[in-house]
């Protein structure tokens, strides 16, 4: 059995260690190959900086002509996200996500219909949670606080992210696809300050754990959860 892993930073395995983003070997799909059987091989396929616009660009290559069994679709993070510049040189104007959710959903449909003319089984990871208050002391010290007011006008990025989350699970149950609910899972794995890094968006090598064990529980229906 082959499985991919596709995705953004949370799969290549990027977390904030001393205040810089490093890339750690303990990433979810190290955890994952290491909770399945030995024979099945686990390719991560994880690209900082991705968004679903770019996943879709490197499909065939990533993913379809890896001619995989099944693959882990894990992207939003980056599509929901803000050009942090812009909104501090104009508050007062109307700023888009860098991916609008609408073209988000239908990248993520295309790429699920795509696999499954080939063939290929997709599976959905959830977006995993952000630990709200060491985000915005992170984009604070980036861009300063001068953010903040806009970001209530959108209701708190921690809703915005929710946002897609929830309507890639609609999505999901639309086209029948099975969910690694991650999201729920770091949730009730303990403190979110030692699952998820400085940053406040990536995960600790103990989150990437997490995440690497409710995706083997996922694929083997459930008997590891």
């Amino acid at each position: 059995m082959k499985i991919v892993c596709f995705g953004d930073s949370l799969t290549r395995g990027v977390t904030l260690d001393k205040g810089r983003l490093r890339i750690t070997k303990k990433n979810y799909p190290y955890y994952l190959k290491e909770f399945l059987k030995p024979d099945i091989t686990v390719l991560n396929k994880g690209v900082f900086n991705d968004s679903s616009d770019l996943l879709l660009r490197r499909l065939q290559k990533d993913v379809l002509d890896e001619n995989p069994d099944f693959v882990i679709i894990a992207i939003g993070g980056n599509d929901c996200n803000f050009n942090w510049n812009e909104v501090v040189e104009h508050p007062d104007s109307e700023h888009q996500a860098t991916v609008p959710v609408d073209r988000y959903i239908e990248n993520v449909k295309m790429m699920m219909e795509k696999m499954k003319k080939a063939g290929i089984i997709p599976i959905v990871m959830t977006l995993p949670p952000l630990d709200p208050v060491r985000y915005y002391q992170y984009l604070f010290q980036q861009y300063g606080s001068s953010i903040g007011h806009w970001i209530s006008l959108k209701g708190g990025m921690e809703h915005w992210h929710g946002m897609y989350n929830d309507r890639l699970m609609n999505l999901a149950d639309e086209m029948q696809v099975g969910k690694a609910d991650v999201r729920t899972a770091l949730r009730q794995a303990g403190s979110l300050q030692n699952l998820i890094s400085d940053d406040g968006i990536h995960l600790t090598p103990a989150g990437y754990r997490v995440v690497g064990r409710e995706i083997s529980a996922f694929l083997n229906g459930g008997e590891e959860k």
